[in-house]
């Protein structure tokens, strides 16, 4: 256990029992514990394999590369059809957690397998994604605003991507698109 990640364990009080035998099980199979983005995280050689979060309703276990996952007991959660790699198991009781222990670890130590081959989920291609139609217009007029978004790595040219695409009114788009183009023309992702 590391102690930084102790407070993630006591600040919730919805979910108390099912994060202490969450963490217990994970620790289990051997992982070492770590606090990333504020939850905890667990890693097999310093490569990020699980991390445990909460929301409203439920508390789970995330697996990085949960795609690559033989999910043979149909449990695991694409959370958005716009995640591609990671793969949820939701828990509303400790009492399944406690039952699903050996289907657990058999999950956890077939992801650290997983990271041991070194696979790697195959991402689709930026220009996979819906470009949207105000986008695609400023980009048509704006030859440095369209430079700099192709010099974006692919995940931040996704972020984007993803982002102006969600409003279903144009006007949103649009305003999306407005607020974020000189971010683009200074190389910075959606989030940096």
């Amino acid at each position: 256990m590391n102690p930084k990640a102790d407070f993630y364990f006591s600040k919730t009080e919805k979910w108390e029992k099912e994060l202490a035998q969450l963490r217990k099980i994970v620790l289990d199979c051997g992982l070492s514990e770590e606090l990333k983005w504020g939850v905890p995280c667990y890693t097999f050689q310093e490569s990020n394999i699980v991390l445990i979060h909460v929301f409203k309703e439920y508390c789970a276990l995330l697996f990085f590369k949960g795609a690559l996952l033989n999910d043979a007991n149909g449990i695991l959660v694409q959370q958005t059809k716009d995640v591609q790699a990671a793969r949820q198991i939701r828990f509303t009781d400790v009492k399944e957690i406690v039952k699903m222990k050996p289907i657990l670890k058999a999950y956890i130590y077939e992801a650290i397998e997983v990271e041991k081959a070194g696979l790697k989920v195959n991402f689709k291609k930026v220009t996979e994604f819906t470009m949207p139609e105000e986008f695609q217009n400023k980009l048509d007029k704006n030859p440095a605003l369209k430079t700099a978004f192709d010099a974006l790595t692919p995940g931040r040219q996704r972020g984007y991507l993803l982002y102006f695409a969600a409003p279903k009114q144009s006007k949103t788009r649009e305003s999306r698109v407005e607020k974020y183009m000189q971010q683009i023309l200074n190389g910075k992702g959606l989030d940096d």
